[in-house]
């Protein structure tokens, strides 16, 4: 016991001595702003939770007669990925609710009084939100894909259905190769298969449906009750179905099969392995299931995972951009504002505006009208503008 309270005391001290070494000016400024920085993101975590998974799960206690004690630990582990949704919200408030009341006591006309620009008084904000940035990128990148995951598995165990962590539901999978005429050398690239599994458990497909496109003129239709991957064959081997063969003559035919061996290759393997979620995935796991997708010829799900990829970064930095925002609002408020109830309305509106923005570049990235890295970052460089013009004006 005696140990454990030296050691506190030690890391007070060591903690009081650094704390000592930051400017006066940036201490009292930083007290300002962390008090409404905490009470923000526990206001934003509770709202976003309430309605993202308490709703649901108090839902499935009711209903379905999920165990307390089970809905308790999911909602421990999905709590994460609403705190990290949190915090460019909570940034943008607390800053606003910090240099607003600032601005109401004529504080900052005191600041500027004294030859301290808005610049340096807007800076202890910058550089909090710079540490919240990188917080938003460990939790996203390095917390929230395991909690998420085991939270799924988790709920999806105590429903009663055991899931390993090789499995999947609705595989879906094209690949793309050469098609060639039976009847000449001619060949063309394009779409050779496509592939359907109702579900991936333990190695196995279920439920498989295979569309063949690769013989010019020919389609041949593939229905099996499983598959598996063959190592020694290094094929996939289907089970139990028949295959379906429609020729350019009209001369169609049917034949059954017990086992059958189909070179579709050891990508379909991994795409069903993937997470369904981009949340899910950490950056390394999203990059590689990008190129799954390119290899494979899914060009709209290659495009949406460049796109969320790139918000893996966008995301941390919007705690940056709505802090620029907050601080430069808050400090060119005029004075006998609205206080908290004005700050709270505000961030509500510019929240909503930035993520309405973000989620329309994004859909346009993912369909392809603009390129990923382009539909990812605008967003944050209209802010930046906007927030740079804010600026400006509680400059002068």
């Amino acid at each position: 016991m005696f140990y454990k309270f030296s050691l506190f005391s030690r890391f007070k001290s060591l903690l009081e001595k650094y704390w000592k070494i930051i400017p006066l000016l940036d201490r009292w400024l930083l007290l300002e702003l962390l008090p409404p920085l905490f009470f923000s993101i526990a206001a934003f975590t509770v709202v976003s939770l309430s309605v993202g998974v308490i709703f649901d799960l108090i839902r499935k206690i009711v209903e379905i007669g999920l165990p307390l004690s089970i809905a308790i630990n999911v909602l421990l582990l999905k709590l994460p990925s609403f705190i990290v949704i949190s915090f460019p919200m909570a940034m943008l408030l607390s800053t606003l609710l910090a240099y607003g009341s600032l601005n109401e006591k004529s504080e900052i006309k005191a600041l500027k009084s004294l030859g301290i620009s808005i610049y340096r008084i807007i800076l202890p904000g910058l550089i909090l939100s710079v540490f919240m940035s990188f917080m938003t990128f460990i939790f996203n990148n390095n917390i929230v894909p395991n909690t998420n995951k085991n939270a799924e598995i988790i709920l999806a165990n105590s429903l009663g259905r055991s899931f390993s962590n090789e499995q999947g539901e609705d595989i879906i999978f094209s690949k793309k190769g050469e098609i060639i005429d039976p009847y000449s050398s001619y060949k063309k690239r394009g779409v050779t298969h496509l592939f359907y599994a109702w579900k991936f458990v333990d190695g196995q497909m279920i439920d498989v449906t295979v569309v063949d496109f690769s013989k010019l003129g020919f389609t041949q239709m593939l229905k099996a009750k499983k598959g598996i991957w063959n190592n020694d064959k290094n094929n996939w081997e289907f089970f139990d179905g028949d295959i379906l063969t429609l020729s350019p003559d009209g001369n169609n035919t049917r034949t059954k099969f017990s086992s059958f061996l189909y070179p579709l290759g050891t990508e379909l393997m991994s795409v069903a392995q993937l997470p369904k979620d981009a949340n899910d995935m950490n950056l390394g796991e999203a990059t590689t299931a990008m190129k799954l997708y390119q290899t494979s010829g899914n060009i709209k799900e290659s495009r949406r995972m460049k796109v969320r990829i790139q918000e893996k970064f966008t995301l941390p930095i919007a705690c940056s951009v709505f802090a620029l925002i907050g601080c430069s609002f808050g400090a060119m408020q005029n004075k006998g504002g609205g206080g908290r109830s004005q700050s709270f309305g505000l961030s509500i509106i510019l929240i909503l505006f930035y993520y309405i923005l973000s989620f329309s570049f994004s859909s346009l990235g993912v369909k392809g009208i603009i390129n990923p890295l382009f539909a990812a970052w605008t967003p944050v460089f209209l802010s930046m503008l906007g927030g740079g013009f804010l600026l400006k004006q509680a400059s002068k």
